[in-house]
């Protein structure tokens, strides 16, 4: 498909106030409009009556992974992390990850980065907008209408950076922040799918060979959520599972993520320096279902901008992934309830403005 143009994000009425606006802009612009009072029409999310606001957890709810514990030397506390690896991914499909080794310098870094961009002129970020998923560097806001009936408030930048690494030349020296970061992202990430492979009782390096991680699609995704006149009528990202294994991600210090647990949502309130991680589809069918891919979603605010970079580790894009056959046994009663599907397959329906998720894989049941 080819790139969107300019027109995507045209401007509207110079009253930014009127809740009729019907041409979309990047939610930057419009916040920075004069006299915005409340959000126009098309961004305003309907809530599902049967899904809850968040809620604060107890300081202790939410698994906290000890990363230089994980790659200790010592077998026994190796040991006893794998084992708490492997139970958050079990019962939340998310946890934290503190001394992992990637500087807080770096992360800050790499933040700052990000704000440097969104901040450019309008014409300089527009020389990335497009749909295209597979369009190296792209910019934009919201969502596909083909695929959502509302605009998310959020503005986006998303870059393709392995196995090929792509990045804008705009701000200057981003490009070299980023690199290093995503490296050590992906080496941090190696080393939990490690951990999760013992945890599922199978080689440290399974799911590194079965995924081809060597060549695995590694995107760099910003979200960008500016302060809402009405954060009660909009919503930053509804509620989705990401397609990848797992997710690593930071944010600046504007809380808005949330997390879905036994039907209940809860905010997340990152320890700091650390990743927050998710699995992802993919964990989720290797896993045969023992881990889920955990629904979350983002909020806004009315006081300040939010930042999150959410760094998606995925097999190869050629890689058909499928149950391990060490996990299905159908004598035992575990039959495999997923079938095998290319990584590249499988977002493609994006591209066809068709709902992307594990049921499309899923076995029928007889």
């Amino acid at each position: 498909m080819a790139p969107a143009t300019s027109s995507l994000f045209a401007e509207t009425s110079t009253d930014m106030s009127r809740a009729d606006a019907t041409k979309r802009i990047s939610v930057k612009t419009l916040v920075e409009s004069p006299g915005l009072t409340s959000i126009p029409t098309n961004y305003s999310y309907s809530t599902n009556p049967n899904e809850s606001a968040g809620s604060n957890p107890n300081e202790d709810t939410f698994p906290v992974i000890d990363f230089s514990l994980l790659t200790s030397d010592d077998p026994h506390k190796r040991s006893k992390t794998i084992q708490d690896l492997d139970r958050a991914c079990q019962d939340w499909g998310f946890f934290m990850v503190v001394n992992h080794g990637v500087s807080e310098s770096l992360m800050k870094e790499v933040l700052e980065g990000c704000q440097e961009f969104f901040n450019l002129p309008v014409e300089e970020k527009m020389e990335y907008a497009g749909r295209d998923i597979w369009q190296p560097i792209r910019f934009g806001t919201g969502v596909d209408v083909k695929v959502e009936k509302f605009f998310f408030w959020r503005d986006f930048l998303k870059v393709i950076v392995h196995p090929q690494f792509h990045f804008p030349n705009k701000p200057k020296g981003f490009g070299e922040v980023a690199r290093e970061y995503c490296k050590r992202t992906r080496e941090v990430t190696t080393e939990l799918l490690r951990g999760i492979s013992k945890g599922l009782g199978l080689e440290e390096c399974y799911i590194e060979k079965k995924t081809d991680f060597d060549a695995g699609f590694q995107l760099f995704a910003v979200n960008l959520y500016p302060p809402c006149p009405q954060p009660e009528l909009a919503i930053g990202i509804p509620a989705h599972t990401d397609h990848s294994l797992l997710t690593l991600l930071i944010e600046n210090e504007i809380g808005g993520l949330q997390i879905q647990h036994n039907e209940e949502w809860f905010n997340v309130n990152p320890i700091p320096n650390s990743f927050l991680v998710n699995t992802g589809d993919h964990l989720e069918i290797l896993s045969n279902g023992r881990y889920k891919s955990v629904s979350h979603r983002a909020v806004v605010n009315n006081t300040a901008t939010r930042i999150s970079i959410a760094v998606p580790h995925g097999p190869s894009l050629e890689t058909a992934v499928g149950p391990a056959p060490e996990l299905v046994d159908d004598e035992s009663g575990r039959p495999a309830i997923y079938m095998p599907m290319k990584f590249k397959d499988y977002l493609e329906r994006l591209l066809e403005g068709r709902p992307c998720n594990l049921d499309h894989v899923r076995v029928p049941v007889a």
